[in-house]
């Protein structure tokens, strides 16, 4: 068993008596006529996993995409997370108490994984007009996006930082400066120039991160850069936490294993936005995991229908699906590389996002008695082929496909239930 938020690393049972764990023990005897018996013996126990950062498309009013809560749901179990945060670029736009509403009793109706809400920071994310940010967090929003854009603004980013810290909420932003990367479809470099691309440079990311962070020295909200991709950004995190903001960074799996040459030959399955960069910026990325510069995993899970990707490189959509295979490529990227081991690494999938978004206060991200019995079981020297066909999500475009790794989501339980089990998991 392991539990970051407590240090607790040990070989151990568990029991859950309906929705809350109701002891941890070193040996829990049990009569199998009585309780059903899950043996995780070889396997890793911990805190049902969080994804703060995922994309389920709904509402979709007037969208083509296939995914819906129902599919997203079903896809997070199955990749080991209990608890998610869907982002609110959807049509409409999440920046209405009735439309975070709308998506949380979605997510309660289907019974999944516990469905969490990020609302706007500016009406239809058009970074225009200030969005009702205390009202969408009295409706249950557990944070405050644009994602999908920045605000540009500098105006506008104040009131909505200020508005974040009066609402004690957080704000996630995704740093793209718009005027920098307009028509861009990959890294900035001489890979760009040979393909007659445009190219996307990484002073679009640094130069937004490194503009909120000077606004928030003074504000002091809680804020946080989302897929981080530059090595810059990397060390604008690392300053601004060193002087005492409270400033997150976080890093996905595609920026951790991908650089720009995967773009070779035009595959749109690596178009990603913000771009993948250079091996460098992986190893700063990697750097700012090791050293706690970067604290949160987000998978940035974001299906698209086929059609948009398969057309040309410049035409087609952003984004990859990754929350069904997430955690073996965080093994890869960062245990196997010996960035950090598996309590540093799930510390960044459980009590690390939980605490950002206020869900720690609920209990989820950590193993208690008496807590919520959110757990998933993980086999990490389960070997399996990434094969995106076989998703749970309707989205397919995963640059990762065919790719042999290694540890896997045996079981996911939610609120004491059941919700994803592996056939190679036993039950007595």
């Amino acid at each position: 068993m392991i539990d970051p938020a407590s240090g607790l690393d040990t070989t151990s049972d568990v029991l859950i008596e309906n929705d809350r764990i109701t002891a941890i023990k070193s040996s829990i005897d049990s009569n199998p006529g009585d309780i059903n018996v899950i043996e995780a013996g070889g396997c890793i126990v911990c805190p049902g996993l969080v994804d703060i950062h995922v994309h389920f498309r709904d509402p979709h009013r007037g969208q083509v995409h296939d995914e819906t809560i129902a599919s997203g749901s079903a896809a997070a179990v199955a990749g080991g997370f209990s608890t998610v945060c869907c982002m609110p670029n959807t049509k409409p736009a999440l920046d209405t108490p009735d439309r975070i509403k709308y998506v949380l009793d979605q997510g309660l109706d289907i019974g999944l994984t516990r469905i969490h809400t990020v609302g706007c920071g500016t009406i239809g994310r058009r970074g225009e007009q200030l969005a009702p940010i205390a009202e969408l967090v009295q409706a249950g929003a557990s944070g405050i996006s644009d994602d999908g854009d920045g605000v540009a603004d500098e105006a506008m980013m104040n009131s909505v930082l200020k508005a974040v810290a009066d609402a004690d909420t957080c704000f996630m932003q995704h740093c793209q400066d718009p005027s920098t990367t307009r028509g861009a479809s990959m890294n900035a470099g001489a890979l760009a120039m040979k393909m007659g691309l445009v190219g996307w440079p990484a002073s679009a990311e640094e130069s937004m991160l490194e503009r909120d962070l000077t606004l928030n020295k003074d504000i002091g909200a809680r804020y946080h850069a989302q897929h981080l991709s530059s090595g810059g950004s990397i060390d604008l995190i690392r300053t601004a936490r060193a002087d005492g903001q409270p400033a997150t960074g976080e890093a996905s799996p595609h920026h951790l294993l991908l650089t720009e040459e995967a773009c070779a030959g035009y595959d749109t399955a690596a178009k990603m936005n913000p771009p993948l960069r250079r091996r460098e910026d992986i190893e700063a990325i990697k750097l700012g995991i090791a050293d706690g510069t970067i604290t949160i995993l987000g998978t940035d899970h974001a299906p698209h229908p086929l059609h948009t990707k398969e057309t040309d490189f410049a035409s087609a959509s952003f984004g990859i699906v990754g929350l069904e295979c997430a955690l073996p490529l965080y093994r890869k990227a960062l245990i196997d590389e010996g960035v950090v081991d598996w309590p540093g690494m799930l510390a960044m999938m459980t009590c690390n996002p939980a605490a950002l978004v206020g869900l720690d206060t609920q209990g989820i991200g950590m193993l208690r008695e008496g807590g919520p019995a959110d757990l998933t079981i993980i086999d990490p020297d389960a070997e399996w082929i990434i094969d995106p066909g076989s998703f749970r999500s309707t989205g397919r475009n995963c640059p990762f496909k065919g790719w042999n790794v290694r540890g896997r989501a045996m079981a996911t339980i939610v609120s004491g239930k059941v919700v994803y089990q592996d056939t190679r998991i036993a039950v007595a």
